[in-house]
């Protein structure tokens, strides 16, 4: 009490509360509570002077008032669990609603006391606080059912996907043919349908499927997983690598599943993935509507109450679906994908980039910037490529075409245009006569394009449609000289010993 005197005088004098706690020796918390209960009991210097150590000490601290527990209102702790799961809601906000409600009611520490004990004695189900639309469970039971094929009795075994929010335990359930990664995507494309939301987090297993690479501090996602995430705006959250702990919700989730709705089904047989999905919705409405057994409400219930506004919304478009390689461009500006081509800038020759796949468009990215965009493909062996990522002489030799290079030739010349088009005409691939035809027009850009009319002239005369005559008659000028005279075909020799073309029919 001597050093509670000395504070009282202290705070007289006009010391600030740091000062006292300096000069005193305590923590400046220790000087404020002090002085709050001086304060509230009327306790003032120098009048407390005079007082005794006893008065002074019943003043600032008096007994608790011996009210019976009935009377000073006992907590609600299902309430107080349940309202825990809200975000931002803590234990001292719930306990100061409560002293509201219950002026003389318990203190801090009795209400967490036996807070503590309320929910050490709630089942295992309910045990773990998660805040309302933060977090979904998802993991495939170990459990599978046979679905059979009606033509030929074979039973193939279908995959059976959980997913269960946090703070609820509301539960969604449904059978796919595999664990893969389409199926993967598209069974929490339908648990963000069926919850009618998105959680701020989603915590998997280590499956292949969505883990790449697990790992205690940075595991490393499947990009298309990843990608998945980020459009519909939530954060994956893998657990650990042999911490059952870190997805005890998923695993009580399975189990759960696989004894109310999977049990139930043992005795029926399937014939489509659909009629097993259809049987598993049935059952589901079941299981979340009822009862818990040391809770008030269900799983819908409080999926209404708590996750249900909580959630965030959904996305205007569906995720699509897409898948990710990475390939190394040729020296042809080509990458191969599915063995089909697909054209890139020719600058990125040589080096790597990631294409981005979906059932429709093939998006080709180079660190990080899409430099390319194509219609998807299922032609093997052929090429899809955009006349803006070739350099520019490949560019002006791929938009040439038969017709375009006749119609090109016969503006020098009605001789030019015939011989262009006897070339490509006398070529079982008129592509294979382009080099060719692209090599006599050039021609015109030296010599001149009546020079070249009267080359290809002489060389339709004499029968040489090719590139070599007509750039040897250019260059030894015969193309102006008069054409040679049409030679007279000889007379057939009449002799007994000439057999005749008749002799080898």
């Amino acid at each position: 009490m001597r050093r509670i005197k000395d504070l009282l005088r202290l705070s007289a004098s006009g010391r600030s509360q740091r000062e006292i706690a300096r000069a005193l020796g305590t923590a400046n918390s220790t000087v404020s509570d002090y002085l709050t209960r001086a304060r509230r009991a009327g306790v003032v210097w120098p009048a407390a002077a005079g007082w005794d150590d006893a008065a002074l000490e019943q003043a600032l601290f008096p007994p608790a008032p011996n009210v019976p527990a009935e009377t000073r209102g006992l907590p609600d702790f299902a309430h107080v669990h349940r309202e825990l799961k809200r975000k931002g809601v803590t234990l001292f906000l719930l306990w100061e609603e409560y002293k509201a409600a219950h002026p003389e009611g318990f203190g801090y520490s009795w209400f967490c006391l036996h807070y503590r004990a309320f929910a050490g004695k709630v089942d295992v189900v309910m045990r773990q606080t998660h805040r309302a639309g933060e977090t979904a469970f998802v993991d495939y039971a170990g459990q599978t059912v046979d679905v059979i094929d009606r033509h030929t009795g074979e039973a193939r075994q279908a995959q059976v996907f959980v997913a269960v929010l946090g703070a609820s335990n509301y539960t969604y359930a449904e059978a796919t043919w595999t664990q893969g990664l389409a199926d993967w995507i598209a069974s929490h494309q339908r648990a963000f349908r069926f919850f009618g939301g998105v959680t701020a987090t989603v915590v998997p297993d280590n499956l292949k499927a969505g883990v790449t690479r697990p790992h205690r501090y940075e595991p490393e996602l499947n990009r298309t997983y990843a990608e998945m995430a980020a459009h519909y705006g939530t954060a994956i959250l893998p657990a650990r690598v042999a911490k059952p702990r870190d997805k005890t919700k998923a695993e009580v989730g399975v189990q759960v599943v696989e004894r109310w709705i999977l049990a139930r089904l043992r005795h029926m047989t399937f014939f489509s993935l659909g009629e097993l999905n259809g049987m598993i919705a049935e059952q589901l409405v079941r299981l979340n509507e009822r009862p818990f057994r040391k809770l008030p409400g269900s799983r819908r219930a409080l999926y209404e109450q708590l996750d249900r506004p909580a959630l965030q919304p959904l996305p205007a478009q569906p995720y699509t679906f897409a898948t990710f390689k990475k390939a190394r461009v040729n020296i042809d500006y080509h990458i191969e994908l599915e063995r089909h081509y697909y054209s890139v800038p020719y600058q990125l020759v040589r080096t790597e980039v990631e294409a981005r796949l979906t059932a429709h468009t093939v998006e080709i990215f180079h660190r990080g910037k899409r430099v390319a965009s194509h219609r998807r493909s299922r032609e093997r062996g052929r090429h899809t490529t955009v006349a803006e990522h070739m350099p520019r002489p490949h560019r002006e030799y791929a938009e040439w075409t038969p017709r375009r290079l006749v119609a090109r030739a016969a503006r020098t010349g009605p001789a030019t245009g015939e011989l262009i088009e006897h070339i490509l005409t006398r070529r079982r691939h008129p592509q294979q006569g382009f080099r060719s035809c692209l090599g006599i027009l050039r021609l015109g850009k030296r010599y001149g394009d009546d020079r070249l009319e009267a080359a290809c002239r002489r060389a339709l005369h004499i029968g040489s449609a090719r590139f070599k005559s007509i750039e040897s008659i250019l260059r030894h000028g015969l193309d102006r000289e008069p054409l040679p005279e049409p030679t007279q075909p000889a007379r057939p020799i009449d002799h007994g010993n000439v057999r005749g073309p008749k002799y080898y029919h």
